[in-house]
């Protein structure tokens, strides 16, 4: 099963994270099938970057997202839709 979470970078006590899809069963910064954006929580406000195309596109095919990146991508605003 592929999980959609955050892997840990930065230094220590500098934490930075990544969003990325992964198989479940793999380490926490273990080989990741695709980055799908980054997380900084050590600026004010926080910053949340994500590849809303591919996160839809993991979802749509099966993958769960973590309970923390669940929450990232609902506080996020819904990006602007084009107008026609």
């Amino acid at each position: 099963m592929v999980m959609i979470r955050l892997a840990r970078f930065g230094a220590k006590k500098k934490p930075f994270y990544r969003v990325v899809a992964i198989e479940k069963e793999r380490a926490r910064n273990g080989r990741s099938l695709e980055v799908l954006g980054h997380y900084n929580p050590r600026v004010h406000p926080a910053v949340v970057v994500l590849n809303r195309d591919r996160l839809d596109y993991w979802t749509r095919n099966g993958a769960q997202m973590s309970d923390t990146v669940k929450r990232l991508v609902e506080n996020q605003p819904a990006p602007a839709q084009p107008v026609a």
